[in-house]
């Protein structure tokens, strides 16, 4: 690789006008070190820093690539759109088409309101299920990363203690006390919260398969528990697709597992590329909302005509090409290779986290038992050798239509190199 020089010059630049030189705090490379790279360019499973290096890329915009960068039908839609006009905050025909295909697709999904990020979608979701079923109480796990909004940066203050806490400064007491954040995977735990809490539960969120402490499993049964407990007491229950949706499959995690959540919320994919993301569900529920309902959700850009354009193209190429089939068989290579001492490999569908542990974690406290220095080494290794990962442990990586077979013998080679070494 080239010396780093014009991405270390960049960054010190940023850091004088931007907090930490970034715009999401994970690109800053600071749970790995070091100086991160500024990209220019990028086509299918490449990406370029302004040093012209050139990376594989594992990170594919933290999972909404699936096509991976630059597909030509998605940019020719979008250069042809954008002639029309950019932004009308009107309505358009590529709404309703959109929101047809999420539904042929997600029939959970009867009715969608179209956002503009995966934090607006589950914030909205929230306040949506509040006022549904005039409760106050928020039921989230620890681990699962839901967005930036106030309630749902709140983890356990210990173990399985009664004390939460809030995971950022500037987030009320009050919020805190609304929000209760338990164990993933952990059945029993739940079911007894459930049991002595619904009265003041209006919603239980979850990630069916989470990947923002790394890819985690949920055990047999987990999720159908979910779905019994909080149908038997009238709870809301939210699943948050946002990174599963159209991820593991031409549809959703729910579609996988056969269960149905009340609301869903997608993103990532959805966009192909762009800002889009959506929550939806029964008509009963989804008519709570204004114009129709009490509960009040609004967007300048929502559902913008030239990201909708993209995603419609990139549901539309999912039908065609059935990318899942391929990206399950490099999947598959990858799996099959990557076998080492303290270090598990944990996928599902076409996402993957390579853990510094002895065995595949299945709660965020087992996560955190990972060796986050060697993770660092590794990530520093690989970026040395033109694999560009997403840079923390507790982030998950994701192959794409656009990577090869060659792609993945590259990964495994230099893996195998690194834990010769280390």
């Amino acid at each position: 690789m080239n010396k780093i020089n014009i991405s270390a010059v960049e960054f010190e630049k940023a850091k004088k006008l931007i907090p930490g030189g970034v715009n999401s705090p994970v690109r800053s490379f600071k749970s790995v070190g070091g100086i991160p790279r500024f990209i220019k360019k990028a086509c299918g499973s490449r990406i370029v820093d302004l040093d012209d290096n050139v990376y594989t890329d594992y990170c594919m915009s933290w999972g909404a690539l699936l096509f991976g960068h630059s597909r030509r039908e998605i940019i020719n839609s979008i250069i042809k759109q954008a002639r029309n006009g950019t932004s009308y905050g009107a309505a358009t025909s590529n709404e309703v088409e959109i929101a047809r295909l999420i539904n042929s697709s997600i029939p959970s999904m009867e009715k969608i309101r179209f956002v503009n990020s995966g934090t607006e979608a589950v914030m909205s979701a929230v306040r949506l299920a509040r006022g549904f079923t005039k409760r106050d109480g928020v039921v989230k796990f620890d681990g699962c990363y839901h967005g930036h909004s106030d309630s749902m940066l709140i983890s356990a203050g210990s173990g399985v203690s009664e004390v939460q806490r809030a995971s950022s400064s500037g987030i009320t007491k009050n919020t805190v006390a609304d929000t209760y954040s338990l164990p993933f995977n952990d059945i029993e735990i739940f079911k007894s919260y459930i049991s002595r809490n619904w009265r003041k539960i209006a919603c239980v969120v979850v990630e069916p398969v989470p990947a923002n402490m790394g890819v985690i499993i949920p055990k047999p049964s987990f999720l159908e528990t979910l779905r019994k407990e909080t149908a038997r007491y009238g709870i809301i229950l939210i699943f948050d697709e946002v990174i599963t949706g159209f991820r593991i499959n031409d549809s959703t995690a729910q579609n996988y597992f056969d269960i149905k959540p009340d609301i869903t919320c997608l993103g990532k994919i959805i966009g192909g590329g762009f800002p889009v993301a959506c929550f939806g569900g029964s008509r009963d529920i989804m008519d709570k909302l204004s114009p129709l309902g009490d509960v009040y959700q609004a967007g300048t850009l929502s559902g913008n005509p030239v990201a909708i354009r993209a995603g419609i193209e990139t549901l539309l190429l999912i039908k065609k090409e059935k990318p899942h089939r391929k990206t399950n068989e490099l999947m598959k290579i990858l799996k099959e290779s990557i076998n080492f001492d303290g270090v598990s490999f944990s996928s599902f569908g076409s996402m993957f986290t390579l853990f510094f542990n002895q065995k595949s974690p299945e709660n965020f406290e087992e996560v955190n038992k990972s060796d986050r220095n060697k993770f660092a080494r590794f990530f520093h290794f690989m970026l040395e050798k033109g694999i560009y990962l997403s840079p923390s442990q507790l982030e998950a990586d994701f192959l794409s239509y656009a990577h090869s077979q060659r792609d993945m013998e590259i990964f495994i080679k230099n893996s195998n190199e690194f834990f010769k070494k280390y």
